[in-house]
């Protein structure tokens, strides 16, 4: 009998010190990244504490296994490859994705020193005509490809497409030598970054695409096999 108690003791502390968050998730939960795992190879991304709606919800995907089996729908040479439609778990080829997902969406969480360099994790979402919020899609996400800018393509990125928003000194340092895709710059919520696999992503992001009625889809399957939460090794 009091070995039995022992062990009740003893997870109700284990318990205690691990609480549950609400939204499936526990307290440890936070302090992990999140390993993607695909046909092309292991991408890991690591999460930001300063979008906690971002990260909870993909974090709660993740461990849920809500990813396993889709599919990168859209992939752009130099831009970005992106997933999360569930609807592309078993669409035929020629088939148009990226309007699948959960219903409810998440609310916007855009931060000025956040900026779109290469390997950034950030949510997709609808247009600004029907989506004025910037609100992000339930499940959908890209990672940045980019590529790299001179001065005078961020001049004219910064006049022509950020409507004379000031691109930041530090930032035009790196997309000047690490790359990115700086017109997307304080549109879309950023919440984490690639911190293994940048090679992956290029390999996903060379994949030929087809040019028919599922633009930029690849023409051979790209399928994340499995997402799963995993310790940070720094």
């Amino acid at each position: 009998m009091k070995q039995i108690l022992y062990f009740v003791l003893l997870a109700s502390m284990v318990t205690a010190c691990n609480p549950k968050l609400g939204n499936g998730l526990r307290k440890k939960d936070l302090r992990k990244d999140v390993l993607i795992r695909t046909t092309k190879g292991d991408i890991v991304v690591r999460l930001s504490d300063s979008t906690p709606l971002h990260r909870d919800n993909f974090l709660k995907l993740a461990k849920t296994h809500y990813y396993d089996s889709i599919l990168f729908h859209r992939v752009i040479q130099n831009f970005m490859i992106q997933a999360g439609d569930p609807d592309s778990k078993n669409a035929a080829k020629g088939i148009g994705l990226g309007n699948g997902g959960p219903s409810q969406n998440v609310p916007a969480e855009i931060k000025t020193s956040f900026f779109h360099k290469k390997g950034v994790l950030a949510a997709a979402r609808k247009g600004d005509d029907v989506n004025p919020d910037r609100a992000s899609s339930g499940s959908q996400f890209y990672i940045v490809k980019g590529r790299i800018h001179t001065d005078a393509s961020l001049d004219s990125i910064q006049t022509y497409r950020l409507k004379g928003k000031k691109i930041p000194t530090a930032h035009r340092e790196v997309y000047k030598t690490v790359g990115g895709t700086p017109h997307l710059d304080q549109s879309y919520t950023i919440f984490g970054e690639v911190v293994s696999g940048l090679s992956i992503v290029d390999s996903i992001a060379a994949v030929p695409t087809s040019k028919g009625p599922d633009r930029d889809r690849p023409i051979e399957n790209v399928r994340i096999i499995q997402t799963k939460l995993i310790k940070r090794k720094n």
